[in-house]
């Protein structure tokens, strides 16, 4: 089992979100989130004064899947959440060891 945690533009989640579930993707824990990378910040004026904004609003999408499904899985975040422009967020990919659903007791692969 693998989890996919993708860093995307906040109005792009619609559209990840559907394109997950049209290849099957049941569940997902998505979190707003702020964060910069190359992108940095930006100034903003605020009331006459101008102030450093250092970290930018982003969603985090958490999911856990066979490894089976990681590639169309990535590929639909791909398709679906790139701009091309800076700013576009990151896709981590990790190893899950053991996943346990607390209502059945159910593990790992029957969990998810």
């Amino acid at each position: 089992m693998k989890k996919i945690e993708a860093i995307i533009k906040p109005f792009k989640m619609d559209d990840v979100r559907e394109a997950l579930s049209e290849i099957g993707i049941t569940g997902m824990t998505v979190s707003e989130v702020k964060g910069f990378g190359r992108q940095k910040g930006h100034t903003e004026l605020y009331r006459g004064a101008e102030y450093m904004v250092d970290f930018l609003p982003k969603v985090k999408l958490e999911i856990v899947v066979p490894a089976t499904d990681v590639e169309r899985c990535v590929n639909a975040i791909l398709e679906t959440a790139q701009t091309g422009k800076i700013g576009d967020g990151k896709i981590f990919i990790t190893d899950v060891e053991r996943v346990i659903r607390i209502r059945t007791g159910e593990e790992n692969e029957s969990a998810i």
